[in-house]
């Protein structure tokens, strides 16, 4: 069986460098975790010494001691010219029901401790018309409810409906189906519409909840570029369902212009094929001042209207939201826009997973939906402060490092002047900040050299967390080869 690649490895091993001692001692406590809970069976290769060290941008020392500590306690065999592997019979190759190993989750699944977290990206904290929102939901419980709603419950099915239709798409309860949070949303819709081997057309990059619950489904990802030249050409190619987000796109934090937007619905209609566009961060975008402040051109500012009231049948359009990423992600309401007869399905399905939502969550969330634009409104404000705030710290600690200032959402796009941002990734845990490396991002295969960084913390800790990334830098760069020429520059 051939060695587990060293990326995926490091991605599995997770904070194994954030602890106190040793880093060997770290590296092989990790390690012997991972083998122990069964995460690394018996008969799994493992990497180089070298190929590892540079994985995780140690050195390969520290890989050495820490592999000849675990072959002592007969937890791993090495053998002159054969390699390192876990201790055991081999078992069959590794395939597609492991466990995630994207780094978007494993920082969610690590308990709390003194890194700060650049990883993931939403609200740090519930507002308080969340507390007000479950005291009035708490009071209007009561009365005969089975408290089973698959589908969603009534009053909020309506309320979301009411909405939609407000907006300039009308829309009712029917077309509307309840979820426990987005993630749940697109995994129903997975479920619904693919099947193993189908082709999924997604953007590269892209969210990368998405792309595991599709590799979980045995999609065929075709990834299209976010400049979106020749998506209307991959459509025609009648793939099993496309993916769009196409305002304040999740990780550029760009958005779709009206044309563009308008051509690839028309595309997908024509063609039959599902179109899910993932509005969960989509009224996110940022003031006008905080956009001219960022010089950012005025194609880029997206509509006010759904994407759905765009072009003709775009009816048909599937529409996943969610209240975490525009509230709080402690709240696990989401929700699918959809036909009726979809939508009948997806129920179906949700009542096997799970029989429906809290009850207390929906009430609650009906209650937000009554000042939800108040609320949106005031936290894209805040994000545009900490966006600028980030930007320029960046350009004062970073100068070589590049990226587009975003036009809403929570997070920038920031591409290396060189290196492996994956490697990088570790040396910043060192330094006590987490950091997504694009890679993880991207079914192209591309953007190894990119970082996904939010600005959704509070300003002194945006300006902490930049810091340590420079200081991560400056070690990084001091390890790695001659730097090569500097990339291109982006126009900022």
């Amino acid at each position: 069986m051939s060695p587990i690649p060293p990326a995926e490895l490091a991605a599995r091993l997770g904070r194994w460098s954030a602890g106190r001692g040793p880093l060997y001692l770290l590296l092989a406590g990790r390690l012997r975790a991972l083998i122990d809970d069964g995460d690394l069976p018996p008969g799994t290769g493992l990497p180089t010494d070298r190929a590892l060290a540079a994985g995780l941008s140690a050195g390969r020392t520290t890989v050495v001691a820490a592999y000849d500590l675990l072959r002592q306690e007969g937890r791993l065999v090495r053998r002159q010219g054969s390699g390192t592997w876990v201790a055991g019979s081999p078992p069959g190759s590794l395939h597609a029901t492991e466990p995630t190993v994207n780094p978007v989750f494993l920082h969610l699944l690590d308990p709390p401790d003194h890194v700060a977290q650049f990883a993931c990206a939403g609200p740090t904290a519930a507002p308080p018309a969340i507390i007000a929102a479950y005291r009035t939901a708490l009071d209007g419980l009561g009365g005969p409810d089975l408290g089973y709603h698959p589908a969603g419950h009534p009053r909020l099915r309506d309320a979301l409906a009411a909405r939609y239709t407000a907006r300039g798409v009308p829309t009712t309860a029917g077309q509307i189906l309840v979820t426990t949070g987005g993630q749940q949303a697109l995994a129903l819709l997975a479920r619904a519409l693919v099947a193993p081997g189908a082709e999924v057309l997604v953007q590269a990059p892209t969210y990368p909840g998405a792309l595991e619950i599709f590799r979980e489904s045995a999609a065929a990802l075709r990834p299209v570029p976010t400049d979106f030249e020749g998506y209307e050409g991959e459509l025609a190619r009648r793939p099993a369902m496309a993916y769009l987000i196409a305002l304040c796109h999740n990780p550029t934090g760009r958005s779709l212009p009206s044309p563009e937007r308008r051509a690839i619905v028309a595309a997908a209609v024509a063609e039959g094929v599902p179109l899910i566009v993932d509005d969960v961060l989509a009224e996110l975008s940022f003031p006008a001042p905080a956009l001219l402040s960022a010089a950012v051109p005025t194609a880029f500012v997206p509509a006010a209207v759904p994407t759905a009231a765009f072009a003709p049948g775009a009816d048909e359009l599937i529409t996943v939201g969610s209240l975490s990423k525009l509230v709080w992600g402690g709240l696990r309401i989401g929700w699918v826009r959809a036909q009726p007869a979809l939508i009948g399905r997806l129920g179906r399905l949700k009542a096997v997973n799970d029989l429906g939502s809290g009850v207390l969550d929906q009430l609650a969330a009906a209650e937000l939906l009554t000042d939800l634009d108040t609320l949106i409104a005031s936290r894209a404000e805040v994000l545009a402060t900490r966006h600028d705030h980030l930007c320029a710290e960046l350009r004062k600690h970073l100068p070589d490092w590049q990226f587009e200032p975003a036009v809403g959402g929570q997070t920038l796009w920031v591409r290396l002047p060189y290196g492996d941002a994956a490697s990088y990734a570790q040396a910043a845990l060192r330094q006590g900040v987490a950091v997504l490396p694009g890679g993880s991002l991207d079914p192209s295969g591309g953007s190894g050299g990119h970082l996904r960084i939010p600005f959704v913390a509070e300003p002194a800790v945006l300006t902490a967390g930049v810091q340590a990334m420079a200081e991560a830098w400056r070690g990084f760069t001091a390890r790695s080869p001659a730097a090569p020429p500097p990339l291109p520059a982006i126009a900022v």
